[in-house]
Formats: structure tokens, C-alpha cells, sequence
């Protein structure tokens, strides 16, 4: 195995020529907007991990905290803005379009940030703090209420000092499909949960035909998107990494660019003087 370059006049060569562009997305491209990411140390809400609330069980054990703890990324995320790297991506799409070229995000992250910056064909492999899912009739909205129920306003603090809320389940979030009631809960991927195989099957097609994939601030790690990208580079097709650090994967890639993707990024998906602009 080479080792995977750090020439960017080389990968810009091959942006340029790409006609199907697919670009995998994690917690990274998020963190430079200051979301918390819930992984490593000091990753707590009041005294537990993301993997301890995140999860199916969790849920049936403890609705209101576990919907507490999604109430307050929600809020949080409605405060935060895409940074350069999701405006780079947004942007990129939009051109590249006008030439007939396309590009994909498959991203990990549930916040959104991709959408608000304008990204039109994304796969939202985990699905989204700002959709509802419910437990009863299985079925998933958009919802973008602040608070998303009265009974959740001014709760979900994240100092372990605070009091839970004990919110009964008929105050949690409800399904409003004709006379359900049913209890809704975040639509995304817990621990211990299967993907959507229909998003799944939409991301295969999507790497089957890409002809450059880039992995941006993710550490390649997260199963089943570990998988991505050794699989498209292993058909030959280059793969480019927008990563702080080298990760397990790095070597089967072509490009390496550390450091931050709002710094690294943008300069990758601008203009190429070769592109046709009508």
C-alpha cells in the first residue's frame, strides 16, 4: 500500500473530471459549529453517555429523560449555523449541477446542519433530531416545535446537578395522526438498532456509481459507514479524507487532508479553471 497524498493540485485534477461525486459526512464537520458530539471524555449529559440514553431500552425504561436528553440537542442545534465545510458542500452541489455532474452527502449526523445550508440530495443515514417516529403507528414527521411539547419547556438541562422532570407519558410528544396518541419518539438510529434498509439501498446505489468519494470529519470507525469508503476505493475509485488525524482506513485511501474540513475543504470543491460555467 502507498501512503495516501497530500496533493491537492492532484485531487483537484480529479474533481474535475468526476461526474458523480459521493461525499460521507460524521460528527467532525458538525463539531466546528460547535455541536456537542457525546463521544470521548468530557462527552456527558447530567451523568450519563449518549450510549447509555441512546437506546431502544433506554427509551422503554425512561421516555422523559431519554426525550429530555433529545429536547435539549434539539434546542441546541436551533441555535447553531453550517460552517464553512457544509456551505463548500451545499455550494459545490449547486454548481455542479448546472453541469450535468452530481453529488450525494451521506452523512451520520442528525442535526441537519447539511439541509440548512442548502444540500438537496442528502441520505440522512441516522436519521434526524428534527423528525418524530412513532412507537404506535410507525409514522415519521418533520417537526421543528420549540418546545416540542409544553411539557418539555425549560427542561433537558446537561448539569448532572439538575432534577429530572419525570414527565408523564401522556405530556411526552404525541402522535397527531387521526386519533392515535400514540408516543413518538426521535426518528433516529439508537444504539442496538438496524439502518433503514431502504436508505441503505439508496446509499449502495449512490456508491456503485460514484467516481471520487470523499470522507469528511469522520473517523471511518462508525460501523456499517466504515464500510463506504473501503469499498468504493477497493473498485479503484479515488477517495480523498478531510480528517483532523489519520485514521485506521487513511492507508487505503489515495488523499489524506488533515486538519480542520472548514479550513481544508473549501479549497477542494471550488471552482476548477477547467469547469465550463454556461
Amino acid at each position: 500500500l502507498s501512503s495516501p497524498r497530500i496533493d491537492m493540485a492532484d485531487f483537484r485534477e480529479v474533481f474535475a473530471k468526476a461526474k458523480h461525486i459521493a461525499i460521507i459526512t460524521g460528527a467532525g464537520v458538525s463539531a466546528e459549529s460547535g455541536v456537542p458530539t457525546f463521544r470521548g471524555a468530557g462527552g456527558f449529559w447530567r451523568k450519563w453517555q449518549a450510549q447509555e440514553l441512546a437506546t431502544p431500552e433506554a427509551f422503554a425504561r425512561n421516555p422523559s429523560r431519554v426525550w429530555e436528553f433529545y429536547h435539549y440537542r434539539r434546542e441546541v442545534m436551533l441555535s447553531k449555523h453550517p460552517n464553512p465545510a457544509h456551505i463548500a458542500i451545499a455550494e459545490c452541489e449547486r454548481r455542479l449541477s448546472k453541469q450535468g455532474r452530481s453529488v450525494v452527502v451521506i452523512t451520520q449526523n442528525i442535526d441537519e446542519l447539511h439541509r440548512k445550508a442548502g444540500t438537496k440530495h442528502l441520505l440522512e443515514i441516522h436519521g434526524s433530531l428534527f423528525k418524530t417516529r412513532c412507537t404506535n403507528c410507525g409514522n415519521v414527521a418533520a417537526n421543528y416545535k420549540s418546545p416540542i411539547c409544553p411539557a418539555l419547556a425549560g427542561k433537558g438541562a446537561p448539569d448532572p446537578e439538575t432534577e429530572e422532570a419525570v414527565i408523564p407519558v401522556e405530556d411526552l410528544p404525541q402522535c397527531e395522526e387521526d386519533g392515535c396518541n400514540g408516543l413518538l419518539r426521535p426518528h433516529v438510529v439508537w444504539f442496538g438498532e438496524a439502518l433503514d434498509p431502504d436508505v441503505l439501498t439508496e446509499v449502495e446505489k449512490e456508491l456503485d456509481i460514484c467516481d471520487l468519494c470523499l470522507v469528511v470529519g469522520t473517523s471511518s470507525v462508525v460501523y456499517p459507514a466504515a464500510m463506504f469508503a473501503p469499498q468504493v476505493s477497493a473498485r479503484g475509485v479515488p477517495v480523498a479524507e478531510f480528517n483532523m488525524e489519520a485514521t485506521p482506513a487513511t492507508n487505503r485511501f489515495r488523499f489524506h487532508f488533515p486538519g480542520p474540513c472548514g479550513t481544508t475543504l473549501p479549497p477542494a470543491l471550488a471552482r476548477h479553471q477547467t469547469e465550463i460555467i454556461s
